[in-house]
């Protein structure tokens, strides 16, 4: 018996807020008996669950393609938009030309594919910052409230430096030194998650955690006065988009309307000298 399982999407399982416009897909195949090899294969893709379970790729049905690949097949389906949610198994023809049953089905989002796809605005916190000395962490928030019963809500995130987003008091996702280093002049990674279950009817609270990182921090030239490659100032940029069951949405963006603070316990962070923390300032339920 052969069957496929672990299906991926540009190398990852389930994910949200894909970037490339055309994804690359990849599986694997897991067999009964040696010499076992893919002939050839087939591809659903599907705007629905629904639609999938009954066999129909109306995004992309590649037919039967004579191949043994299974790592970097090229979605060729249509064009695939902004936030579009996409669904898709597969299945192959075995050594002796017999095809398997279909996979357990997986999914991928698509991320912000546009710049005009942003409303969210670059914010953060100047005023309170020693000059020479690297930039105090920043704790900041927004609140909003919820009176319509929800579908699904998404977040994207990045920032220049560090950051951790919180909702209601909850973490949101796992990622360390999130967005990662990157060239800032040239590209900043963003991350997608879904928080619908973090959500609650009524008052609801957005924060974040904002460091300094490779953006700001003081970690190359090791010298003073402090001489960061990138910038001088970490920022944030979050956008929180809220789909509710009559089809109607929400957009909590990062902007003017947020508040902030430098006056948390973190008074230090660096990539490489770690943390100070005051726990004398504590903030409790800032978030």
């Amino acid at each position: 018996m052969t069957s496929i399982h672990d299906l991926r999407c540009e190398y990852r399982l389930d994910p949200l807020g894909i970037d490339a416009a055309i994804p690359r897909l990849s599986w694997l195949i897991e067999a009964n008996r040696r010499g076992e090899v893919q002939t050839a294969f087939q591809v659903l893709v599907a705007s629905t669950a629904e639609l999938l379970a009954d066999d129909v790729g109306d995004l992309w049905d590649s037919g039967c393609v004579s191949s043994d690949t299974s790592i970097q097949v090229e979605y060729a389906g249509r064009p695939l938009a902004s936030r579009q949610r996409c669904c898709w198994k597969v299945r192959i023809w075995d050594r002796d030309n017999r095809p398997t049953s279909w996979s357990a089905p997986a999914c991928w989002s698509m991320g912000l594919l546009q710049p005009s796809d942003w409303s969210a605005r670059w914010i953060g916190m100047d005023a309170e910052d020693v000059p020479g000395t690297s930039p105090v962490p920043r704790q900041l928030r927004r609140t909003f409230a919820i009176s319509t019963p929800m579908l699904r809500a998404t977040v994207y995130a990045t920032a220049l430096g560090l950051y951790e987003l919180r909702l209601n008091g909850a973490r949101v996702g796992d990622h360390l030194l999130a967005p990662e280093w990157t060239n800032y002049e040239r590209r900043v990674q963003y991350q997608t998650h879904d928080v619908t279950a973090l959500l609650q009817s009524g008052d609801n609270c957005l924060g974040a955690l904002l460091g300094n990182g490779w953006y700001c921090g003081n970690w190359q030239f090791w010298q003073s006065p402090q001489k960061p490659i990138y910038g001088t100032q970490p920022r944030l940029l979050v956008q929180l988009e809220i789909e509710y069951v009559d089809g109607s949405r929400q957009t909590v963006a990062s902007d003017e309307a947020w508040s902030g603070t430098t006056a948390g316990p973190l008074r230090f962070s660096g990539i490489y000298e770690g943390e100070t923390y005051d726990a004398r300032r504590a903030l409790p339920g800032w978030d």
